[in-house]
Order: C-alpha cells, then structure tokens, then sequence
C-alpha cells in the first residue's frame, strides 16, 4: 500500500519475444553445407523455442545438439530467458517445406485438400509450385455394371493442399 492506503499497483514483467527471424539465420549458418534442412521454427509468449530440422538421412542427436548450441550461445542469458528444444518433426508431421516432400519421393503420401477431399497415394514428383502423385478411385466405368479401380495421376498446386503426411507402412 501506498501512502494514501491505496493498492501499489503490480510490477508488469516485459516479456521480449525472441524474433524468429534472428533464430532462422542462426540455424541457416549451422546447416549450411550439410545435408540437413530447417523444417520450422516455433516460438510461444513464453519464449519456449522449439526447432525442427531434417535431411534425407534422418537427424542424429548429435546434428540437434549442435545446433542447440550454437543458437544458446548466440544469445546473452543475461538478457533473454528462453527454453530451447532442436529436433525433427517426427512420424506423423504434417510437411511443412519442399524438401520434406523431395524426401518421400516414391513413397505413399496422405493429402487433404483445401475443399476436404483426401487423396492417398504414391508421391511421384514435386518442385517448387506442385507435386504429382499416382493413386486409386473408384469410378464408374462405360459399360461396366459397377464401379472399377482406376488409375490416376494428378499434378495438385501447394496452394491447395492443406495438409500431407507420409503414410508409414510395417
């Protein structure tokens, strides 16, 4: 209390976000000239940095490390408080960048389209506008009394995909 009997009012901590950008060309400096590639960057308002790499090998602990590392040490402890977390995106993780796609070439993939339609089927090609895929529908086919598997292949823009995800077979 003040001394007019009033409540003080709270001290307000200042939050400063970490700008993504600064971690981006971090991690850009460390994967250069490697096989890995930066996937995404997340940063909550509580400066909780999670960092997603990949490469068509796979990612050792030791790549996120790294990487951990040398973002650590580019800031001043001093002056950001932030947690840190480097890792891959993980089976079942929605692709976010080109390469993840160039990556499963040949394999099966599941994509959601913009309008809700899915497709499932093998990941031909991909480049920077579109990707190519073969798969199954069923259809109904002249003369036939039934609906019969046919075999398409569809060239499908990035803007109308909402979402792929590799489909893992055992």
């Amino acid at each position: 209390m003040n001394e007019s009997g009033d409540l003080e009012s709270p001290v307000l901590l200042e939050i400063i976000m970490i700008d993504t950008n600064i971690i981006e060309q971090l991690v850009n400096e460390k994967v250069e000239g490697s096989n890995l590639f930066l996937v995404e960057i997340k940063v909550d308002s509580a400066n909780n940095i999670h960092i997603f790499v990949d490469s068509q090998e796979g990612v050792t602990i030791e790549q996120c490390v790294e990487i951990s590392r040398h973002v650590n040490d580019s800031f001043d402890r001093e002056e950001e408080d932030f947690s840190l977390e480097v890792s891959s995106p993980g089976i079942g993780s929605a692709f976010k960048v080109l390469p993840q796609y160039e990556k499963v070439i040949g394999r099966t993939v599941d994509i959601l389209l913009n309008n809700g339609r899915k497709i499932e089927g093998k990941l031909l090609s991909a480049n920077e506008k579109e990707i190519r895929v073969s798969y199954s529908v069923k259809e109904k086919v002249e003369g036939a009394k039934r609906q019969k598997w046919v075999d398409k292949e569809s060239a499908i823009n990035f803007e109308n995909i909402k979402e792929t995800i590799e489909i893992i077979t055992f």
